[in-house]
């Protein structure tokens, strides 16, 4: 599918609104390892507030990137589960953490060209 530059900013635009800032990738693997509960999920981010997953939460759910699900009989009255449009992500993702090693990697040794190849 041939496109424009002006087609691929917007698409990278659309993608860093939905899925920028500090917390939302941070959040999505969280829930993607199997951290299905708020507790949980806060306790597997170093660093974030209730307050702050409690309000990126709801902006995924918006985004249809997490499900909630309430049962007021269960233990857990409430369960996040990442959908299947958010695992659509999971390989971007899994690419971004390798990258992300890489590049700590790359500095510490000080290397300038060691990821190309």
């Amino acid at each position: 599918m041939l496109r424009n530059q002006k087609e691929e900013v917007q698409a990278l635009q659309d993608t860093l609104y939905v899925l920028g800032g500090k917390w939302k990738l941070p959040i999505i693997n969280s829930i993607c390892n199997g951290n299905l509960r708020f507790k949980e999920i806060q306790k597997s981010i170093p660093g974030i507030t209730s307050r702050m997953l409690s309000k990126e939460l709801k902006d995924m759910e918006l985004n249809n990137l997490v499900k909630r699900t309430e049962d007021r009989d269960a233990e857990v009255p409430i369960l996040y589960e990442s959908t299947d449009y958010c695992k659509s992500f999971g390989p971007i993702i899994t690419e971004m953490i390798n990258w992300g090693i890489s590049h700590r990697e790359h500095i510490r040794n000080g290397k300038k060209d060691s990821l190309i190849s």
